[in-house]
């Protein structure tokens, strides 16, 4: 199996719904039904990863950090056996662990586009990471350098590739690699039962954007511009960023895709059956 559409018809798809003023939306799905209801909703991409797999079994997405799991080995059976199986009207990314120091990457995501996927991201990603533990392994060999190397990689290989970043040099070396669509990432997000309790604000998240998309958009006009996580827990709160940003073309949700309107259904789905009386 291959995937079902190259980086040129991808990158053409979000640029139509970008000139169409309608906003981008890109869904980071840990189950195949979350997927699947996703893409029949609108969703212009559907990816999936690790940190969406541990959202989907009632743990904090954070999880996917933790030395608890083969993150890339979840990334490509979630995938290959679920996702893959349940969209069939729009793109599936995959995220992948691009510093894994355990596998020859350039052969795993010949791998992923074996198995279907059309584009590749980088998530589980350093750039969430910082201080000491970060420095170390920029000096040990497993940084962010790898990340772009991958990402590179599989650009020159057709498939379509968008990257976390947290910082204007990040972006810029995932442009100057044939990246397709930066990511500002705002950290994880807020709400519900496992959301973080301390975010970047709102002033905090525009200063964010503006500092990447600055040093972006003149040099690199064409690429796809998103964002992700933070304190943005539905579409109104992307559009209140919008009012501050609007170089955005879009938003990627995660908790806001899945776990929150999960949270919320289900559990009015159990409150309405409990509240049924008994005629006895």
């Amino acid at each position: 199996m291959v995937g079902r559409f190259t980086k040129d018809q991808i990158v053409t798809r979000l640029r139509i719904e970008r000139e169409a003023s309608r906003a981008i939306y890109d869904a980071l799905c840990g189950s195949g039904i979350t997927a699947k209801f996703a893409a029949r909703g609108g969703a212009d991409l559907v990816t999936t990863f690790n940190l969406a797999y541990y959202r989907m079994q009632g743990l904090s997405s954070m999880a996917g950090y933790l030395p608890i799991g083969d993150a890339n080995a979840i990334t490509l059976e979630l995938g290959e056996r679920f996702v893959l199986r349940a969209v069939k009207e729009c793109p599936v990314i995959a995220g992948v662990l691009g510093v894994d120091p355990t596998r020859e990457m350039t052969r795993f995501v010949d791998s992923l586009a074996a198995a279907g996927f059309d584009g590749v991201m980088n998530c589980p990603t350093v750039t969430l990471i910082d201080g000491k533990f970060r420095s170390d392994l920029e000096e040990t060999g497993m940084g962010f350098y790898l990340e772009v190397e991958v990402l590179g990689y599989a650009s020159r290989k057709g498939l379509f590739t968008k990257a976390f970043c947290t910082t204007p040099d990040e972006a810029l070396a995932m442009a100057e690699a044939g990246v397709d669509n930066i990511i500002v990432h705002y950290g994880n997000s807020s709400g519900g039962s496992t959301g973080s309790t301390t975010v970047l604000s709102a002033d905090e998240s525009a200063q964010r954007a503006a500092a990447v998309l600055d040093a972006m958009v003149p040099r690199y006009p064409d690429l796809i511009y998103t964002c992700h996580g933070g304190s943005i827990e539905n579409a109104s709160h992307f559009e209140a960023l919008l009012n501050r940003e609007p170089r955005f073309d879009g938003y990627v949700g995660g908790s806001s895709a899945e776990r929150l309107p999960i949270e919320d259904s289900v559990t009015a789905s159990a409150k309405a059956f409990k509240s049924v009386k008994l005629e006895k």
